[in-house]
C-alpha cells in the first residue's frame, strides 16, 4: 500500500524507553541520591505534570472536534510519554539497589570512588556510579562501562591498561577517595 494512503498521525505503537540494559544478575546499583533522584522525578512526574495535563487534555476534548484540536492531540501524546517514563522509573527503582560508600575507607576502587587519574599527560577527575546517574560532562561513569572496569579493584598508585577502538591506553592512578 503506497504511503499517500496511510495516516501519518495514527495511533502508533509505544516506543520504549532507551534504557542502558542492566548488568548481568539484573543488579541495578545506584547511590542514595541517584535514588532519591529518580523518585523525586517520578514523583513530580504522578503528582504535578500529568494532572496538570489530563486537565488540559480534558478541557480540549470538550470543545468539540478532536481531529483539529492541537492541545487535545499534544496533550494526548505527552500523556503517553509521561505514562512511559512513568513506567520506566517504576521498573529502574524496582530493580534498584542502592549501595552507600560514602566513608568507605580504602585505596582500592569500587562503586562510588572519586578517582583521580593520569592519562598521557591529562589528568582527569571521574566517579564510579549507577547507569541511571551518569554525566560524562561531570565525569561521572557508570560502574559497567570499560573505564570503570579497568580501574574496578585497583588501588591509588597502579597501572591499568584500558581498551578502546583506539587501541590501548595506560591510566595511571593517582588518588582514590569516597565522598
Amino acid at each position: 500500500m503506497s504511503k499517500a494512503f496511510v495516516k501519518e498521525d495514527a495511533e502508533q505503537p509505544e516506543e520504549r524507553a532507551q534504557a542502558p540494559a542492566l548488568a548481568p544478575g539484573g543488579k541495578n546499583y545506584i547511590s542514595p541520591a541517584g535514588f532519591a533522584r529518580l523518585k523525586a522525578e517520578l514523583r513530580d512526574l504522578v503528582e504535578r505534570e500529568r494532572p496538570q495535563v489530563v486537565t488540559t487534555v480534558a478541557w480540549a476534548a470538550s470543545l468539540g472536534d478532536r481531529s483539529e484540536n492541537a492541545d487535545y492531540i499534544y496533550g494526548k501524546r505527552r500523556l503517553r510519554e509521561i505514562d512511559r517514563r512513568v513506567r520506566f522509573l517504576i521498573k529502574r527503582l524496582e530493580a534498584a539497589e542502592i549501595v552507600d560508600a560514602s566513608g568507605r575507607d580504602t585505596d582500592q576502587i569500587f562503586f562510588g570512588a572519586k578517582v583521580k587519574i593520569k592519562a598521557g599527560d591529562r589528568v582527569k577527575e571521574i566517579t564510579i556510579l549507577g547507569q541511571d546517574e551518569v554525566d560524562p560532562a561531570r565525569g561521572i561513569v557508570s560502574w559497567v562501562s570499560p573505564i570503570a572496569k579497568a580501574l574496578l579493584k585497583a588501588r591509588a598508585g597502579d597501572t591499568v591498561t584500558l581498551r578502546t577502538p583506539a587501541g590501548e591506553e595506560t591510566l595511571e592512578i593517582l588518588e582514590v577517595a569516597y565522598p
